[in-house]
């Protein structure tokens, strides 16, 4: 069975840091790749890194450029959203979602629940 699972969501300050995490387990073939999305309120879904679990090339969206990374652990399959310099707009639900592609990748099939980030002091 696929399933993805974040964790690391919570409060933060402005400017402060965090680290998300998504394990992936039940896919088949292991050579997929995992997004990370965030939904603001009343927003829609923006899609803003990509990473190959295989060879852990990445891609970031210019929206987080220079203060988000994704980064992967292959031998446990956890993948990682770095959040640095954050601000009040970084506040959302962040997902991971997982897909046989290549990154930049548009087109997502399994989803996690999702995490809850909110910045503010």
């Amino acid at each position: 069975q696929v399933q993805l699972v974040e964790s690391g969501g919570g409060l933060v300050q402005p400017g402060g840091s965090l680290r998300l995490s998504c394990e992936a387990s039940g896919f088949t073939p292991d050579d997929y790749v995992i997004g990370w999305f965030r939904r603001a309120p009343g927003m829609g879904r923006e899609g803003i890194t990509c990473i190959s679990r295989s060879d852990g090339s990445t891609y970031i969206e210019d929206s987080v450029k220079g203060r988000f990374t994704t980064s992967r652990d292959k031998s446990k399959d956890t993948f990682y959203l770095q959040a640095n310099g954050l601000k009040a707009d970084d506040t959302a639900v962040y997902y991971c979602a997982a897909s046989i592609c290549t990154c930049p990748c548009r087109l997502y099939d399994s989803w996690g629940q999702g995490v809850q980030v909110t910045v503010s002091s």
